[in-house]
């Protein structure tokens, strides 16, 4: 028996669907809402979900909220965009949770940009771990970029899908939803420094990682995009460090107790 796990906000785009994805192979679906102001939490209940509802901790100590909730030891972890497909509803049901030795499966991860499967840049195959044993490990507790913590952890040769973005225009708008900022807050309070080449050198690192060494020219103007947003974002979050380092001023506006 397997819980399924979403945390959301104002995704009632995207949280029928998922739902749907997971009753495939779960017994119970728990949301963990972090105050909506749609119809999200409604639509889950309408499904069966029961939800939580707990302000936003990040991204860790959110999706380990549930866990107190979960009537299963296994548990399947999504976001509301994320989709699993029937080769993966297949090889979860073939998978013996009673007598496995393995305490986590990874999934490779298709990442679409509108309904186009961006292979290049790292985005495929993008392995992260979805089921796990939640009493032997849970996701780690930090704010930004949380996984799994797995000892043992298999991955299962099968897809899920993830609706990353529905246009280019959303891409580059990433950084203006401020993860850039957030990042810059978590790095300035963890006493990291940049310094005046910090911006350029790591945006430019990351638009040759994406870009180069991650074959994002072949993927035409996709694969460019991506790496351009890469680097726009890198840029940012060291050109944000940088200027917190440098104003004073910009400094007392911030308030560094809510990064969230």
């Amino acid at each position: 028996m397997i819980t399924g796990m979403v945390i959301t906000l104002n995704e009632s785009k995207n949280i029928i669907g998922c739902i749907e994805s997971l009753l495939q192979v779960c017994s119970e679906i728990i949301i963990v809402d972090s105050n909506s102001t749609d119809n999200t939490v409604e639509l889950a209940e309408s499904l069966g979900a029961k939800v939580i509802t707990q302000s936003y901790l990040g991204d860790g100590f959110q999706k380990n909220v549930g866990l107190d909730y979960a009537s299963n030891e296994w548990v399947l972890s999504l976001d509301a965009d994320e989709r699993l497909t029937d080769e993966m509803v297949s090889e979860i049901k073939a998978v013996d949770l009673t007598t496995t030795n393995h305490d986590a499966f990874a999934f490779r991860r298709r990442n679409y940009i509108g309904s186009r499967w961006i292979k290049q840049c790292g985005w495929y195959p993008d392995f992260c771990i979805r089921l796990y044993n939640s009493k032997k490990t849970k996701f780690s507790e930090v704010k930004q970029h949380a996984s799994v913590q797995a000892q043992n952890p298999k991955r299962i040769e099968a897809d899920i899908i993830h609706y990353s973005f529905e246009n280019l225009g959303q891409l580059f708008a990433k950084p203006g939803r401020n993860f850039s900022g957030r990042a810059a807050k978590i790095m300035y309070k963890k006493g990291k420094c940049a310094n005046s080449f910090s911006p350029f050198t790591h945006g430019l690192n990351a638009f040759i990682r994406k870009y180069i060494f991650q074959k994002g020219f072949l993927g035409g103007v996709d694969g460019m995009t991506v790496a351009l947003s890469s680097a726009v974002n890198s840029y940012l979050k060291y050109a944000k460090l940088l200027e917190y380092q440098r104003d004073p001023k910009v400094i007392e506006n911030e308030d560094f107790d809510k990064i969230w």
